[in-house]
């Protein structure tokens, strides 16, 4: 068994036939804050591969906030929520996010990762039924491993297909479909407003998963069941600190009775550390910013879209992106990581998405937007996405000829 296994390692070779071309686009080191430039190597690079929309991972204001907390509670908290690791900045939070969200109550798990894992592996039972958007995030696949229930999948934001896969099972079952709101690396918009439809028809509860919609879409960046004026329509409601809302961890919202339940069931909140107290206080500072300065939003849909606009004239594929999360379909993963090595040595940072990540067919560069974009950035950023095309075009006509 010993050597069964090492054996199963010394097999994986993916990452060393990459590196070997000098194409290896991974845990790339970064010497500076998450900002509009970074600095990689002593150079300053520009950022167009961060998650921070709306980018609050640098100001002073939450910087502040957190060593505060640092200098009040400690660097920790030495336990688990359900144990001593209940600070009552904790509490507060979960507050202001129920609030935010438009739901009874919430709780704070260490990750966003470990709510979708937690969630939904504690709320069904063997006859359940868990129903899974095909391009959903990796943690609500594996949180749905976890699970007892059945598990089915439906198309990509096809609520025909949804319809359809519900038709087929017991009216009497508890069903859950969980979706991203904004799919993270596709970039498109949920069809929230046909899901509801089709969930009331067969009786189907549903859980929306934020993490890239927070502080992006909805009224004041509040998500998906805001910006569709559905909120009432949405059980429970998960949303990340690590994207717009420049910290680490994850909350799930819902109405009291259910948060309760999670409270006491999920396993990855009861036998998780606690949010550091720093991470808590950047939290509540970035969404009293984000109130304070709703024109931060605005800034970065004004950047969304001039990208995309400029991204279309120059005949790039782009695909349905509602989002900041624009990609960039090259549809080859040579090519792929090619043109993230030749724009990071021209100063630009953008992230590969290659397959098992996205079908084999559909290899992208994820091309993401802050709010403290300049056009000046997005203009030279785009101009390089060209040079590098034009370049690893030209370099793989030569090799194949």
């Amino acid at each position: 068994m010993r050597k069964k296994l090492q054996d199963r390692i010394a097999a994986f070779k993916d990452a060393t036939i990459i590196k070997e071309k000098g194409l290896y686009p991974y845990f790339r080191s970064i010497e500076s804050a998450q900002d509009t430039e970074v600095i990689i190597d002593g150079k300053k690079v520009l950022m167009f591969g961060s998650n921070s929309y709306l980018g609050l991972t640098n100001h002073p204001e939450i910087k502040q906030a957190s060593k505060d907390a640092i200098d009040k509670y400690g660097t920790g908290c030495a336990g688990s929520r359900f144990l001593n690791g209940s600070l009552d900045i904790h509490l507060d939070l979960e507050r202001r996010l129920a609030d935010y969200v438009g739901k009874e109550a919430a709780v704070l798990f260490s990750t966003g990762f470990q709510v979708n894992l937690g969630v939904i592996s504690c709320l069904l039972d063997r006859n359940d039924y868990l129903l899974l958007d095909e391009y959903d995030h990796a943690s609500i696949i594996d949180g749905s491993r976890l699970s007892f229930s059945k598990t089915i999948k439906y198309a990509h934001n096809d609520m025909d297909d949804l319809r359809s896969k519900l038709s087929r099972l017991p009216a009497d079952a508890a069903k859950l479909i969980v979706s991203d709101g904004i799919f993270s690396m596709e970039g498109d918009l949920v069809n929230l407003p046909e899901m509801v439809k089709v969930a009331k028809e067969f009786g189907a509860n549903i859980m929306m998963d934020d993490a890239h919609s927070l502080g992006v879409i909805g009224f004041n960046g509040s998500g998906t069941a805001s910006h569709f004026n559905l909120t009432d329509e949405v059980d429970l409601i998960m949303g990340t600190f690590s994207k717009s809302l420049a910290s680490l961890g994850g909350f799930i919202a819902g109405n009291a009775e259910t948060i309760e339940y999670i409270k006491h069931r999920a396993r990855s909140l009861v036998f998780s550390a606690s949010m550091p107290p720093s991470a808590v206080a950047s939290v509540i500072a970035s969404l009293a910013i984000i109130d304070r300065e709703p024109e931060r939003i605005d800034k970065l849909w004004a950047n969304t879209f001039y990208a995309k606009k400029l991204l279309t004239e120059a005949g790039f594929d782009i695909g349905n992106s509602d989002s900041p999360i624009i990609p960039i379909y090259i549809r080859d993963n040579t090519k792929t990581f090619m043109i993230t090595n030749i724009l990071q040595k021209n100063g630009v940072f953008v992230n590969p998405v290659v397959s098992p990540a996205v079908p084999s067919d559909s290899s992208l560069i994820r091309f993401s937007l802050m709010a403290t974009h300049s056009f000046e950035q997005i203009e030279l950023a785009i101009h390089q996405l060209k040079a590098a095309f034009i370049t690893a075009k030209a370099y793989l006509q030569n090799v194949q000829s």
